[in-house]
């Protein structure tokens, strides 16, 4: 996926918080340390530093959501990870966001901290992190 189509598809998933914009993902996907999973109508990007991966972005098309999508690419995100020598892996979620959460929760994520006003100022960042 380029980075337009990564940005379109993003911008579909989210509005708060933003979307992310073309210039970021070419950014992202130019780190040495970052990688992209995909599948039809969805991707994930992570990254990973030494032994920690993080989960930068997660989106799925509105259409093509409970299809089981979002919860390959975790898994796949996972495997990847170990793959390349991680043990933990960490990501935030806005704390508004039910369905996301019960995602991570059902593919073993669990809540380590929070940040406030992560995502705006009445908007908090819940913490989650794995075991690889």
């Amino acid at each position: 996926m380029t980075p337009d189509r990564l940005a379109a598809l993003h911008a579909r998933c989210f509005t708060r918080p933003r979307p992310w914009t073309v210039a970021e993902f070419a950014d992202l996907l130019a780190s040495p340390h970052a990688f992209l999973l995909t599948r039809p109508d969805g991707f994930l990007l992570g990254r990973l530093v030494v032994d920690e991966a993080e989960v930068l972005t997660l989106a799925v098309a509105p259409q093509s959501r409970r299809q089981g999508i979002a919860r390959d690419l975790m898994d796949d995100f996972a495997a990847t990870s170990r793959d390349r020598g991680a043990t933990r892996a960490f990501l935030e979620v806005a704390a508004d966001n039910a369905p996301a959460q019960a995602l991570y929760h059902g593919t073993g994520w669990r809540e380590s901290g929070r940040r406030r006003r992560y995502y705006g100022p009445d908007l908090d960042a819940i913490v989650m992190a794995l075991a690889l």
